[in-house]
């Protein structure tokens, strides 16, 4: 049975649209998933350690036969091919690929966590998030992307939407 997932993506290093452009057709590749869309561009304020360039984020939608632990072991393969090295946690990285949703599904292990634990805090995943899925509900706060996005305080992080040709380009048909 197929489920509906939702990725984050995110870089700073190098050249930062071209990095999820091809993170996107990586995941596009996975025989057990399919794309259903991915979101607007966006420029984003980093969180946490401040010393460092802005991101580039954007939230992609799946149809997913394979199961979470699947998935999460393959992005995790594709953040290694493009390039991620963990060294510092919040800090600079060619590629971020976290799952923010799968389906329905609440999963608390010590490799992962569904739903993402910080989305529903971070203007940088809900505001991509909202161009996708603005009706979807959280699982465990019940609330709506939309709902938790109307919800973060006026101030704080910049998120900017941006045009990039590459990345616009793609065919999420």
């Amino acid at each position: 049975m197929e489920k509906d997932a939702y990725i984050g993506l995110g870089s700073n290093l190098g050249d930062r649209a071209a990095n999820l452009t091809l993170a996107l057709k990586m995941i596009e590749g996975l025989p057990y998933c399919r794309l259903t869309g991915r979101s607007g561009l966006y420029s984003t304020e980093p969180v946490g350690f401040k010393e460092q360039d802005w991101f580039l984020n954007a939230v992609c939608g799946l149809d997913v036969s394979g199961s979470a632990q699947d998935l999460i072991r393959d992005l995790l393969k594709i953040e290694k091919k493009i390039g991620r090295v963990r060294d510092r946690r919040w800090g600079p990285r060619v590629i971020d690929l976290d799952i923010l949703l799968f389906g329905d599904e609440k999963i608390a292990g010590d490799d992962l966590t569904i739903p993402h634990p910080l989305m529903h805090l971070r203007r940088f995943v809900l505001m991509p998030l909202n161009d996708l899925a603005p009706r979807k509900r959280h699982p465990l706060l019940g609330s709506t992307v939309s709902e938790l996005l109307a919800s973060l305080p006026d101030q704080g992080q910049g998120v900017f939407r941006i045009e990039d040709k590459r990345w616009e380009s793609l065919d999420c048909s």
